[in-house]
């Protein structure tokens, strides 16, 4: 499947490609990625990368780069996936920390939420959060997710639940 562009007042939402590789090393490699997995090398950066494009075709959804409309550059990565293990389908979530605190990621989940409930189908959705990402939280909270309790998700152990539905988004 190709993955629909969705376009918001600055975002361009596009499938990943290998024009994303620099952005994924990059944010492997930094402090943040412990949430996500990280910190890695460029190795398995691409290797994450690569699973984060394979859900398009196996699942028929999953997540989009996140660019600037004016520029075309790519600020991180958010979308819709449900990998094998995961408690149910997730929206996840990853912004360049030098693009940080601009709203770039609000605008884009925003987007990503108005496309699943509409377009895909789902009634609801997740997204699952190390208690001390304080700031993928905040960004869940901001776009009416409520706290769901904690569920196991392998492989980063338990994390706190934050439950969006159609009405709250």
């Amino acid at each position: 499947m190709t993955p629909p562009v969705l376009t918001t007042e600055r975002l361009t939402l596009r499938g990943l490609s290998l024009d994303d590789a620099d952005t994924f090393a990059r944010f492997y490699a930094s402090d943040h990625s412990r949430f996500y997995g990280g910190p890695t090398g460029p190795v398995e950066s691409w290797r994450k990368l690569s699973m984060y494009a394979g859900s398009w075709p196996l699942r028929g959804y999953g997540p989009w780069a996140v660019t600037l409309t004016e520029t075309g550059e790519t600020l991180g990565m958010l979308g819709p996936w449900f990998p094998e293990g995961w408690p149910e389908p997730e929206i996840t979530y990853f912004i360049d920390e030098a693009h940080a605190g601009k709203g770039y990621a609000r605008e884009a989940l925003r987007a990503a939420l108005d496309w699943v409930f509409s377009e895909a189908g789902w009634t609801t959705a997740i997204s699952g959060a190390n208690p001390l990402n304080t700031a993928s939280i905040a960004l869940a909270k901001s776009c009416g997710a409520i706290p769901d309790g904690q569920a196991e998700v392998p492989p980063y152990g338990m994390m706190d639940i934050y439950r969006y539905t159609p009405e709250a988004a």
